[in-house]
């Protein structure tokens, strides 16, 4: 139980850190131009002229830090997956961890809470388990 929670752990907070620079820093920096977004947003603030090396920059990390956090999503969703059959959660539980790590911000809030409940549930498992010692 233990290494699931971690392998949990590690991913929420990886992806979760990769969503807000991707949401909080590169969307604005390559989107706020004072053009049309995304097909539905009509003008957005013109903070960074497109072309510029800020704009540049968020076209970098919407890029290659947006497909790397899809990739490592898709990583959390099998390792959250799995902690959630052994802790057996609730379907409902389970969804709602799963959704949100889907928003900036709430995805630490929600692997607090997961964290919590599974220490809550299995704290004579974990205390039993013994600890790794390294090798060397």
């Amino acid at each position: 139980m233990k290494a699931a929670l971690t392998r949990y752990r590690v991913m929420a907070w990886v992806v979760g850190v990769l969503l807000v620079v991707l949401c909080l820093v590169g969307v604005p920096l390559s989107n706020f131009d004072g053009t049309e977004m995304w097909g539905f947003v009509p003008t957005t603030p013109n903070w960074f002229d497109e072309g510029s090396r800020a704009d540049e920059l968020g076209e970098f990390i919407t890029g290659w830090l947006g497909t790397l956090h899809g990739w490592l999503y898709m990583i959390f969703l099998v390792f959250a997956f799995s902690l959630a059959r052994k802790a057996r959660w609730s379907l409902g539980f389970m969804v709602a961890t799963l959704a949100m790590g889907t928003v900036p911000l709430l995805s630490f809030w929600s692997e607090r809470r997961a964290t919590a409940k599974v220490r809550a549930d299995f704290a004579d498992e974990l205390a039993a388990e013994p600890r790794r010692q390294p090798v060397g």
